[in-house]
C-alpha cells in the first residue's frame, strides 16, 4: 500500500511486518475514525482544520515506521533479546495505527461532555480486546496473543520501556505526527519542527542496574540534537496557546456541552427529542453504552442529531443548536490574575489564572446578570478553564553528551527548564453575545 500525505509525503507499507496495515484499515472500527475530525470543532476558528483521526493514525504509523528505522540503526551495540526484532517492529506499528481507534465525536469534546463518560483510551481496550471487533480479530489472525500486546502497547507498557515510551510518551510518534499535521491544516506555523532531524539525534542512553539486564532509554544526542527537541517541545506549547485553546473552539466546545446536558435532562425527565442516539439514551438512562452503540457515534451522527433538536419543543435546547449550526459562538472574556479580566483580544500567556475562589465570584456575578436578563444562568453562562502541561519532565528521554551521565533536557536547556512542569492554563468566561456589553461593563477594566 502506497498513499499520498500532506505532512510526510509518500507514506508506504510494503514489509512484512507492515503488511498488517492495510488489513487493519479495512476494518470497521478503523473507518468509523475517517467520520471523526482530529480537532473537533476547531475549523469554526481555522477553517482549514478538517483533517479526520483516520488520517492521523496513518501518519502516526508511518512515524513509527521512521523511528524503528533509527532504532535498528543505533541498538547493535544492545543484547540482542532488547533489539528491535520484526515481530516487535509489527506490533508497535500496528499500537500507532490503532492508539485512536477509541475516540468519541468531536474527538475529545464527547468524553469532557457527558456526564460519568468513559474515557477513550478504555474504548481503545475495549475495541482491541473484545472478539466481535473486527480489529480483534485481524489482529488475533496474525497471533493470538496480539491483541493483548498491542493494547499495552498504546497504554504504554512493553518489556522494552523504549519502544513504549515511543507510542505513550514525551517524544511519542502520536505527538510528532499531530503537532505537524495540525500546524499544516490550521496553517499555524508555530507546531512546525525538525522530525528528520530529531530522529537522526536519536540515542540510547546507558542502562540503570546490572550490564545487559535493564533495556535503556531513549536519549538525543547533546551535541546534535537539544535544539530540535526544544523546537519540538515548544512546538507543543505554542499549539496549544494558538489552537487547541483558541477562544472560538473553547466557546462552541462549551455550548456542545450546555447542549448535551440540556438533552440529557430532558431525556430524563420524560420529554421526546426528534432524535436521539442509542448512546446517549444509555447515558440518560444511567448505563453506560454498549461498544456496538459507541462505534456508531461519530461527527455525523453527533451533529445530525443537534440539527435535529433545532426543532424541540425545548425553547433553550433549540435556540443553543441554532446558534451552533449558524456559528453564532458565545463570546469570551479571557480572566488573568494580572488583571483581574481582561478583554477577549487579551494576549497574555501567562502560566497561572485565577484562583478557584476568584472564579467562583466571578462565575456567580455574571449568573446574576444572565438571570436578570431573562436567560438561564445554567446555559447561557459559565466558566472554561483549560489546563495543559507542555512538558511534563519523565525518565523516558534523555540528553547524551560524549562524556558523561545522561541528563534530563531540562538541566541542558534553559528554555526546557523554565517550561519544566508548568502548567498552562487559560480561564474564560463563557457567555452569550447579547450579555457582552453588561460583562465587559462588570469584568474589563
Amino acid at each position: 500500500m502506497i498513499l499520498r500525505d500532506p505532512v510526510h509525503g509518500l507514506v508506504a507499507f510494503e514489509s512484512e511486518e507492515d503488511s498488517i496495515v492495510p488489513r487493519l484499515l479495512g476494518a470497521r472500527e478503523m473507518q468509523r475514525l475517517r467520520r471523526i475530525r482530529q480537532l473537533g470543532l476547531t475549523s469554526l476558528a481555522y477553517p482549514g482544520a478538517e483533517h479526520t483521526r483516520f488520517a492521523h493514525a496513518i501518519g502516526a504509523a508511518h512515524v513509527m515506521k521512521l523511528l524503528l528505522a533509527r532504532l535498528r540503526q543505533i541498538d547493535r551495540e544492545l543484547p540482542f533479546w532488547q533489539r528491535v526484532t520484526s515481530e516487535r517492529a509489527r506490533d508497535a506499528i500496528a499500537a500507532a495505527l490503532l492508539h485512536d481507534v477509541g475516540h468519541g465525536p468531536l474527538s475529545h469534546l464527547f468524553e469532557a461532555a457527558m456526564p460519568g463518560a468513559v474515557e477513550h483510551e478504555t474504548w481503545t481496550e475495549r475495541i482491541l480486546l473484545d472478539p466481535t471487533c473486527e480489529l480483534h480479530q485481524i489482529l488475533a489472525e496474525d497471533d493470538p496473543s496480539l491483541p493483548r500486546r498491542v493494547a499495552d502497547l498504546v497504554a504504554g507498557k512493553h518489556e522494552l520501556p523504549y519502544l513504549a515510551r515511543a507510542v505513550s510518551g514525551t517524544f511519542d510518534v502520536d505527538r510528532c505526527d499531530y503537532l505537524l499535521r495540525d500546524a499544516h491544516a490550521t496553517g499555524v506555523r508555530y507546531g512546525d519542527y525538525d522530525l528528520p532531524w530529531l530522529l537522526r539525534s536519536l540515542r540510547f542512553s546507558e542502562p540503570s542496574g546490572p550490564p545487559g539486564h535493564h533495556a535503556p532509554s531513549l536519549a538525543i544526542d547533546g551535541q546534535k540534537g537539544i535544539v530540535a527537541i526544544e523546537s519540538f517541545l515548544l512546538a507543543r506549547y505554542f499549539m496549544f496557546q494558538q489552537v487547541y485553546f483558541h477562544k472560538a473552539t473553547r466557546a462552541a466546545e462549551w455550548m456542545i456541552g450546555a447542549i448535551l446536558r440540556r438533552a440529557l435532562a430532558l431525556v430524563v425527565d420524560g420529554t421526546r427529542l426528534p432524535i436521539l442516539p442509542a448512546a446517549i439514551a444509555a447515558v440518560a438512562a444511567g448505563d453506560v453504552p454498549s461498544l456496538d452503540q459507541y462505534l456508531e457515534l461519530d461527527d455525523q451522527v453527533l451533529l445530525g442529531a443537534i440539527h435535529a433538536w433545532e426543532d424541540a419543543k425545548d425553547p433553550a435546547l433549540g435556540d443553543l443548536c441554532k446558534r451552533l449550526r449558524a456559528r453564532a459562538l458565545f463570546k469570551t472574556i479571557e480572566l488573568s490574575p494580572e488583571a483581574h479580566a481582561e478583554d477577549e483580544g487579551s494576549t497574555s500567556h501567562a502560566f497561572g489564572a485565577l484562583d478557584e475562589e476568584a472564579r467562583k465570584k466571578v462565575l456567580e456575578t455574571a449568573r446574576v446578570i444572565a438571570s436578570e436578563r431573562g436567560l438561564d444562568p445554567d446555559l447561557y453562562v459559565g466558566l472554561d478553564v483549560a489546563t495543559d502541561t507542555p512538558y511534563a519532565e519523565d525518565d523516558s528521554l534523555h540528553v547524551v553528551f560524549p562524556k558523561g551521565r545522561p541528563r534530563p533536557p531540562s538541566e541542558v536547556s534553559f528554555l526546557l527548564d523554565r517550561l519544566r512542569n508548568e502548567t498552562l492554563t487559560r480561564c474564560r468566561l463563557i457567555f452569550a453575545p447579547e450579555l457582552r456589553d453588561a460583562m465587559r461593563e462588570a469584568f474589563v477594566r
